[in-house]
């Protein structure tokens, strides 16, 4: 057992004794939760690439750089792979619908989200610089693309890994 697993089997535990809540009842809220979440993020998700699949086809297109058709490249790449990561859950939950195994459901699918956003995260920051860098100087779409890329790291990432390590609960 990992130390993540470990850690979460605490929570869980504890989360037991908090909500006087069965296993079934825990898994229930623990799927019903992800999926609220992943319907938040799935349409943000669909219209970047959405825009990203238009690009190519706009005139000024032409006049990209190499460096630009790579951080495009990237970016689009990025984007499928969040779209398929968060949209995962979904697809496991009905394959596996009724199997009575929606531990394993739920473990995995809060991995797939959290690769997908880490995906998205990708995706995000490469829009901010190929859109930044397109239409600013170099300086400027640098700036543009860190500031949203630590953002989008401190928020997503650093923000509740270090409220978790400091709590030792997985809370």
């Amino acid at each position: 057992m990992s130390t993540t697993e470990a850690r979460d089997t605490r929570a869980d535990q504890q989360a037991r004794t908090d909500r006087d809540e069965t296993d079934k009842e825990r898994l229930d809220r623990n799927m019903t939760e992800l999926v609220g979440e992943l319907r938040v993020a799935l349409p943000g998700v669909q219209v970047l690439f959405a825009f990203l699949l238009t690009v190519p086809f706009n005139q000024r297109f032409s006049q990209v750089t190499s460096f630009d058709e790579t951080i495009y490249l990237i970016t689009l790449l990025s984007t499928a792979v969040a779209t398929a990561l968060l949209l995962a859950p979904s697809a496991l939950h009905r394959i596996e619908f009724r199997q009575d195994d929606k531990a394993h459901i739920v473990a995995v699918a809060n991995r797939y989200a959290i690769a997908g956003f880490a995906a998205l995260m990708v995706a995000v920051t490469g829009a901010v610089l190929l859109v930044t860098h397109f239409l600013y100087s170099d300086t400027t779409s640098y700036i543009a693309t860190v500031a949203v890329g630590l953002l989008l790291l401190f928020c997503w990432y650093v923000m509740p890994l270090t409220r978790r390590a400091r709590h030792g609960n997985g809370s």
